[in-house]
């Protein structure tokens, strides 16, 4: 099994950043593809991007392609979603997933989940 936690949600404010972490537990040599997703109030699931754990390589959404930025920590086996200039349609709660297929690029890929943590963007 495989246990996803994120952590660094929280309150800021329009134009401002906010770095999220994710750390991966369990069965962690399973994993190829670590990403994250967001889900703002009636909405549906939205994938934000993801990378590939084995090649490094990146993926992003055209909404926030050039603003996020998804890294890793390969020893702690922890990805990283930096967020800059936070809009008004970043708020959502989000969440960390992780897949084996590799398919980093795709949100079919991803089958293990994270509780989520909020992101609240103030004017």
């Amino acid at each position: 099994q495989v246990q996803l936690v994120e952590s660094g949600g929280g309150l800021v404010q329009v134009g401002a950043s906010l770095s999220l972490s994710c750390v991966a537990s369990g069965r962690t040599f399973s994993i190829d593809s670590m990403g994250w997703f967001r889900q703002a109030p009636g909405k549906g699931r939205e994938f934000v991007g993801g990378l590939s754990w084995s090649g490094g390589r990146t993926y992003y959404a055209a909404s926030v392609q050039g603003r996020f930025t998804i890294s890793r920590t390969n020893a702690k086996h922890m990805v990283t979603l930096q967020m800059n200039s936070l809009k008004p349609c970043d708020p959502a709660v989000y969440y960390c997933a992780a897949g084996s297929s590799g398919s980093y690029f795709s949100s079919s890929a991803y089958g293990w989940w994270g509780p989520g943590t909020q992101v609240t963007v103030s004017s």
